[in-house]
């Protein structure tokens, strides 16, 4: 009788931010993305649940690392911002479409290993 055991450990990295992603704070943001990315990292989860405000240069921010992921065979899910105007951008943008959205960080885990 023959018996393997494969172990399957998917690593996900939950990024969570509670002040604005804007032009000031988005290259501290993709700063600490790409050495996440470079140090393997293929599955993000974003909380953006206490951001007030994403601008272009956040989103631009998000769409590499989704690029970067996807080349990767990873994935990024971000967690819908409380704060409607935040939220509003997103729907806008129709980055609810491209990306993977979640109400809160556990559905997004889930929906990160899918």
């Amino acid at each position: 009788m023959e018996i393997t055991v494969h172990n399957h450990i998917v690593q996900i990295a939950v990024v969570t931010t509670d002040s604005r992603i804007d032009a000031f704070s988005a290259p501290k943001l993709r700063e600490r993305l790409d050495a996440l990315v470079a140090g393997g990292a293929n599955r993000f989860v974003i909380d953006l649940s206490a951001v007030p405000f994403i601008d272009s240069a956040g989103m631009a921010v998000l769409v590499s690392l989704l690029k970067k992921a996807r080349v990767a065979d990873g994935e990024v899910v971000l967690v819908w911002p409380n704060e409607e105007a935040a939220r509003r951008i997103l729907r806008l943008t129709k980055f609810d479409r491209v990306f993977p959205m979640a109400d809160d960080v556990e559905s997004a885990l889930i929906a990160s290993t899918r």
